[in-house]
């Protein structure tokens, strides 16, 4: 599994680090990063060496959005725009069911936090700073952020950070729900790591099936996906899934890792 000098990938012990690495641009997405990065993910997502993905920057930044500068470039050779969206694409990454972990070290904006809002959740580094600056630049967001902005952070709150531009501490991101949680810079990857471990220790075909359920749901309406729910575990049950005696066999370890975390 090999990256490409601007985006890094390291495998150890079932999980894969993925680092845009542009950090003089503040890993702004150029269109190698956004040709190599897709191309990342899916070759992670069938690793069978792989359980969990985290995505991070090269400091001082997460990700400051689409490089403008290439956008506005006339010398675009046959590749369509960054900014125009495939139509029927569901974000800036190709589908998967493995987690994906969004580790945000620095400044999340535009297209960035549009690629962090594509991430299961995130952890971010008290340096982190969240922000929308679509109306800013007079562009519109094509990767699901007018969707998952204010599933994560609420209508009304979404709608401020559209509209006015401004940016959001990570503190602040934190009590709004935009992030999972908010560690010390030099302790957000091992962090990440932390959770990423505790993921890789449980059962993946359940992970991965449980994933799965999640972003179907998400296209269904309420009712509709409480019956997918029910539909999935029979079929999960009439597969040989979630058998007793495996289920049995794990009680001791979940118990005793329960109790550590009491």
């Amino acid at each position: 599994m090999t990256g490409t000098d601007v985006v890094l990938v390291e495998v150890s012990e079932r999980i894969a680090t993925i680092t845009l690495n542009r950090p003089a641009a503040r890993n702004a997405l150029s269109r190698e990063v956004l040709r190599t990065l897709p191309r990342v993910i899916r070759e992670l997502e069938a690793d069978e060496a792989v359980d969990v993905m985290i995505l991070t920057g090269a400091d001082p930044a997460f990700c400051a959005g689409l490089d403008l500068k290439e956008l506005g470039s006339d010398d675009r050779g046959d590749e369509p725009s960054m900014a125009a969206p495939t139509t029927g694409a569901r974000g800036p990454m190709p589908a998967r069911v493995k987690p994906l972990l969004g580790a945000v070290n620095g400044v999340a904006v535009t297209g960035g936090l549009e690629l962090a809002l594509a991430c299961d959740f995130l952890v971010a580094s008290e340096r982190a700073r969240f922000a929308d600056t679509h109306a800013r630049v007079g562009v519109q967001p094509g990767w699901g952020l007018s969707v998952l902005l204010p599933q994560a952070v609420g209508l009304r709150r979404a709608r401020e950070m559209s509209a006015t531009g401004n940016f959001v501490d990570a503190q602040t991101a934190l009590a709004w729900g935009l992030v999972n949680h908010v560690v010390g810079h030099d302790e957000l990857l091992p962090y990440c790591r932390a959770l990423a471990t505790d993921i890789c220790g449980n059962d993946q075909a359940g992970v991965q099936r449980l994933f799965r359920t999640y972003e179907e749901g998400s296209l269904l309406a309420g009712a509709e996906a409480w019956a997918h729910e029910a539909e999935v575990a029979r079929a999960w049950l009439t597969s040989g899934g979630g058998r007793p005696e495996e289920v049995a066999a794990r009680s001791d370890a979940i118990m005793a890792r329960g109790r550590t975390q009491i």
